[in-house]
């Protein structure tokens, strides 16, 4: 292990020197207490695997650190899971059978991957992102939603709130079973009652009629035309 550290400020920056503990003073001895904290909080959390890469770091910062290219790796470490990431949030869409409350989950997880990755998005892109990615029957609740809310200021947590508030209304709906009248099937019985056979009377019927009665008009009017001759 290092000799125990006291902090120097040079050129601006700060430093770590070593010193003795006789050498501290009140704000030397009061920046280790705080550095001892802070590994004692980072080694609880810590397998003995991943111990035994930072036990020889001798302070808070140099852990976290050494944490940080262990599990992100180099750029091109990076960079890969960037694009892994990416690819992820692009390609995303609700599941059938998926709850709202399941793809909210979903989608935060890849969302916080690429934060952590440095890739971020504003409230419009996620939200843009989360109502293209429902499926179809959705589209008449996001189109109001476009058209009454602020993307800009809407919060990724906001805006599935909303959903989540909407996907229960119609669950309710569902369960309350579908609606005792039916007018529709009432307006069909009624006309289909007021055109059948029985009561009204076919195009050719009235054709027939039609020409029943120009005949016997006419044959009155070949017998009066032979009577004045």
């Amino acid at each position: 292990m290092k000799p125990n550290l006291g902090l120097a400020i040079s050129n601006g920056e700060p430093q770590f020197l070593e010193k003795s503990r006789h050498e501290y003073n009140n704000e030397d001895k009061k920046k280790a207490n705080l550095d001892d904290v802070a590994k004692d909080i980072l080694y609880k959390k810590l397998d003995k695997n991943m111990f035994s890469n930072i036990k020889t770091c001798a302070t808070a910062k140099e852990i976290w650190e050494k944490l940080t290219q262990i599990c992100q790796g180099n750029d091109e470490t990076k960079e890969n899971k960037l694009t892994v990431a990416q690819q992820k949030y692009e390609s995303i869409k609700m599941k059938d059978g998926e709850t709202m409350t399941e793809f909210d989950e979903r989608f935060n997880a890849v969302v916080i991957e690429l934060t952590s990755l440095g890739k971020e998005y504003s409230n419009r892109e996620l939200a843009l992102k989360v109502m293209r990615a429902l499926p179809r029957e959705w589209d008449m609740k996001t189109m109001a939603m476009r058209e009454s809310k602020d993307l800009n200021k809407l919060e990724l947590h906001d805006l599935f709130a909303n959903v989540r508030a909407y996907e229960f209304e119609l669950e309710t709906r569902a369960e309350a079973g579908p609606s005792t009248s039916q007018p529709t099937k009432a307006l069909a019985a009624t006309t289909t009652k007021q055109c059948s056979p029985s009561t009204s009377k076919t195009a050719d019927q009235l054709s027939d009629d039609v020409m029943s009665l120009f005949v016997k008009k006419f044959g009155k009017y070949l017998r009066r035309s032979e009577g004045l001759e």
